[in-house]
């Protein structure tokens, strides 16, 4: 593992096991896609990679992956593989060499970089037939009984303490610049068979879950937890988790 000094708003270092273990995992037809329409499958750069969640599946499909995050508490988190190098490193300074890279990929984290520096080196690390994919997922649903509940905690108690980058999230990126000659994308979707206690476990691992714990002291999704029973019965009982997801894909544009 590489490591680089930087400066980073840091909403996960201090649960960064919880997030490993809570967080729900994207479809391998993402992977599948994202192969596809690369010309050559040689090295990835996974920006913002935290856990290496994306990495691990990326690397079944590349050469070599290259996943950097700022925070070494993720980094220290995430899955070894021979074939994936970890780096903590910002995503706005880059260490890989000029057009090295036939990929670049940001798993639901563009909405922390600042843009414009990513995206200059994102330009510079990508080969002249190079691809990137960004993507996102916002709100998970289970039924209409469970998203009530899951609405007045999200946009209820939690309200404030949602950092203001998540207003990116809630746009699936629609408010962030994506300057490459665009890919369209089929459509993807998250999807969790999750008992209550693995969906209580996906909401605890929120930053502002977290922050508002922090501050006062108090688990608040605990506090939800009967209500959240009550809607959704036995808690033993597997439901689906389903988070709709937006890719942004594209070409390198010289």
């Amino acid at each position: 593992m590489e490591r680089a000094l930087v400066n980073f708003k840091d909403h996960f270092s201090g649960h960064a096991n919880l997030y490993a273990q809570a967080r729900p995992t994207y479809p391998p037809a993402l992977f599948d896609w994202l192969a596809s329409i690369c010309p050559q499958r040689g090295l990835v750069w996974d920006a913002g990679c935290g856990n290496g969640q994306a990495s691990l599946a990326l690397a079944e499909h590349f050469d070599q992956v290259f996943a950097t995050d700022p925070s070494d508490t993720q980094i220290a988190a995430a899955t070894p593989r021979d074939n994936i190098r970890y780096a903590v490193e910002p995503a706005e300074q880059c260490s890989l060499p000029d057009a090295s890279v036939d990929l670049v990929t940001v798993a639901q984290a563009m909405h922390w970089f600042d843009c414009d520096r990513f995206f200059a080196e994102a330009k510079r690390v990508m080969k002249p037939d190079g691809r990137i994919a960004v993507w996102t997922y916002e709100r998970s649903s289970v039924n209409p009984q469970v998203d009530e509940v899951f609405y007045r905690l999200y946009r209820g108690e939690l309200d404030p303490y949602w950092a203001p980058e998540r207003r990116h999230v809630e746009s699936g990126y629609a408010t962030l610049p994506f300057p490459f000659e665009r890919i369209e994308a089929p459509v993807f979707e998250l999807r969790c068979d999750w008992t209550l206690a693995q969906y209580l476990a996906y909401l605890r691992s929120w930053s502002a879950s977290q922050k508002l714990a922090k501050q006062t002291g108090r688990d608040i999704v605990g506090e939800f937890a009967d209500d959240l029973q009550k809607a959704w019965g036995d808690p033993d009982t597997m439901r689906a988790v389903i988070w709709p997801m937006t890719v942004k894909a594209g070409r390198q544009t010289l």
